[in-house]
C-alpha cells in the first residue's frame, strides 16, 4: 500500500514540475513589442548576366521599423564567394542603413545566393538574397550591355 501511495504521490510532483517549466518557458519566449525591426526595400537583387570577373555588388537599403535601436551582429554569405559589409553602430527607430554584399564573378554560372543577418530585431535571422549568370569567357563577346542602377553598362 505504501508503494501505491508513494507512485502516486511522484507521478502529481512529476505532473507539477513539468506544468512548472512550460510555464516558465513560455513566459521566457514573450516578444518584446518595441524591439528593433529590419524591413529591407527589397530582399532579393538580380545581377542578370554578367561577363565573367565584372563587378557584381549591390547595396541592400534596409530602414529600423521598430522602436529600439537595431544592432547587426553577423552577416554571413551562403559560401565564400558572396561577401557581405554591415553597419557596425546601432541604427535608430526610423532610420536607414545599406548592407553590401560583393560576389566574386570570377565563378561561371547561376547565381542563387543567399546572406544571413543576425541581429536584434524580432525577425531574426533575415535573409537577403542575389540571383543571376555569369558568362563563360568563351561566350563574353556576343553579350548586350547590362546597365546597372546609375544606367551605365555594368559588363564592358
Amino acid at each position: 500500500m505504501k508503494k501505491v501511495a508513494l507512485s502516486i504521490i511522484a507521478s502529481f510532483c512529476m505532473v507539477g514540475l513539468v506544468s512548472a517549466q512550460t510555464q516558465t518557458s513560455t513566459t521566457a519566449a514573450t516578444p518584446n513589442p518595441n524591439a528593433a525591426e529590419i524591413t529591407f526595400k527589397k530582399d532579393v537583387h538580380d545581377f542578370g548576366t554578367l561577363k565573367n570577373g565584372a563587378p557584381a555588388e549591390y547595396e541592400f537599403e534596409f530602414t529600423n521599423t521598430g522602436k529600439e535601436p537595431l544592432i547587426i551582429s553577423d552577416a554571413k554569405g551562403s559560401c565564400g564567394c558572396t561577401v557581405p559589409q554591415w553597419p557596425k553602430e546601432p541604427i535608430a527607430p526610423g532610420k536607414t542603413g545599406k548592407i553590401k554584399v560583393t560576389y566574386d564573378s570570377k565563378r561561371t554560372g547561376g547565381i542563387d545566393k543567399k546572406v544571413t543577418i543576425t541581429s536584434n530585431a524580432k525577425t531574426n535571422p533575415k535573409e537577403i538574397f542575389i540571383k543571376g549568370s555569369v558568362l563563360a569567357p568563351e561566350d563574353q563577346n556576343n553579350l548586350a550591355p547590362v546597365k546597372t542602377n546609375s544606367g551605365t553598362p555594368a559588363n564592358k
